[in-house]
């Protein structure tokens, strides 16, 4: 045990003390705060840039229909003649004129509506003012037949289906949204901490190996402790690493923002000035649907499969690491790891959100390649303990088979040299 430490803390201090390591720790954050307020400066600069579109309304029915905004000034053109009108645009800081012809057919203006623009405008700026014409030619068709209008709008109702369990749990469409956004952040991120950290265990197998100190650390401990002691130093590393950013970038954030007085909200679709009573309405059933939600038993089981699919996957890297002789021959036995790990991923976002109890999305729960991903997306929709218990369970005892199976890998493989293994070769292996 006393050696296992020693291991740990030497893998831990190796890390974090490693140029590279150090350097990205604190340059991660920066990075990251720089694009968050890079787009948000760039969205405040596009929110402000406002625009003025001529109309040529040759019907003298459609320009009273297009109310100027915060964003866009409409100017009614239709007492010049389109020639003079199109010159003038063109001569003035105008981003376009839009012309509709003379007729009394809604189902050919619907086909004729024409935007004149010196460049050509982008898809949403397209679709808003096809959805606003389409509006108003409906309407106008309604009014033609002699159907009113303000009836049709007064008559649509919005359904707000409330779903409910046998046991008394109510849910919606909207808790849906945010379980399903909590669980995938959760499967996402341990997929990606697996990855990264993954590779640093097999890197650092490989760069002991490569530099023949592997050799006098063996004299001294067995080689499970050796691997064991990397994959937890490794780990406690990478959640320094973690706690470093959260915390850092945070006040990084914060710092940048206040300083330059950049708005993050203005990023968004709608700002806070310009929700209605609906929207902060949405916001508060959002809030109190996170607050509903079993984030004890989300905590717990987020740290059970964080560490159990973080050890299963890093034993099969420290193995891959110590069966090869530099970081280019490990590109042949990535496959069993990427894959189980991206079919997780598809299975929870296709599969689990679709159908979160179905068979798909429960047999990949308890399969241990894949149930750290599935069942993470799984359990905020709901899942009973017996469920949980019986995944973690066979995820366990995955671990401790997989781990033996590594250790018999890594054994043999951290003395073998000038040799490019196959999966024959490491078989054999397994079997000293």
């Amino acid at each position: 045990m006393r050696n296992l430490k020693l291991i740990i803390l030497r893998e831990y201090l190796a890390r974090v003390r490693n140029k590279t390591f150090v350097i990205m720790t604190f340059l991660s954050p920066i990075i990251m705060v720089c694009m968050i307020v890079l787009v948000a400066y760039l969205s405040n600069l596009n929110s402000d840039d406002s625009k003025i579109i001529a109309i040529h309304d040759e019907n003298n029915t459609f320009y009273k229909e297009f109310p100027s905004t915060d964003n866009i000034t409409y100017l009614d053109y239709s007492s010049l003649p389109i020639e003079v009108a199109l010159d003038s645009i063109e001569k003035k800081d105008y981003y376009g004129l839009l012309f509709f012809p003379k007729s009394e057919d809604n189902q050919y203006l619907s086909n004729h509506v024409e935007f004149f623009a010196n460049k050509a405008p982008g898809i949403s700026f397209i679709s808003d003012i096809e959805g606003k014409i389409s509006t108003v030619l409906t309407n106008k068709e309604l009014q033609q037949r002699g159907v009113d209008v303000n009836e049709i709008n007064n008559s649509k109702t919005n359904v707000n289906l409330q779903i409910e369990n046998f046991s008394g749990e109510e849910t919606s469409k909207l808790s849906n949204y945010v379980k399903m956004f909590f669980g995938g952040a959760a499967g996402y991120l341990l997929m990606m901490f697996i990855i990264i950290y993954g590779n640093m265990v097999m890197r650092s197998v490989i760069e002991e190996k490569t530099n023949r100190i592997i050799e006098v650390i063996i004299s001294s401990v067995k080689p499970m402790q050796l691997m064991i002691g990397k994959i937890l130093g490794t780990s406690f590393a990478g959640i320094t690493q973690f706690a470093i950013w959260i915390f850092f970038g945070g006040i990084l954030l914060f710092t940048v923002t206040t300083v330059f007085g950049i708005d993050l909200q203005a990023s968004a679709p709608v700002s806070p000035t310009q929700m209605d009573a609906g929207s902060q309405e949405e916001i508060q059933k959002i809030i109190l649907d996170i607050l509903n939600l079993p984030l004890a038993k989300l905590i717990f089981c987020f740290l059970i499969y964080f560490i159990g699919g973080y050890f299963l996957y890093s034993s099969v890297y420290a193995a891959i690491g110590a069966a090869v002789d530099n970081e280019t021959d490990t590109q042949q036995f990535m496959f069993p790891i990427i894959v189980p790990l991206m079919l997780g991923i598809y299975v929870g976002f296709f599969s689990v959100i679709s159908d979160p109890h179905g068979v798909v999305s429960t047999v990949f729960s308890y399969i241990p390649l894949t149930s750290p991903v599935v069942m993470l997306m799984r359990i905020p929709f709901g899942v009973a303990w017996w469920e949980i218990l019986l995944s973690m369970a066979i995820l366990v005892l995955s671990i401790f088979v997989l781990v033996w199976v590594a250790a018999k890998i890594y054994r043999v493989g951290i003395l073998m040299y000038g040799k490019k293994p196959t999966y024959k070769e490491l078989y054999r292996w397994m079997k000293y």
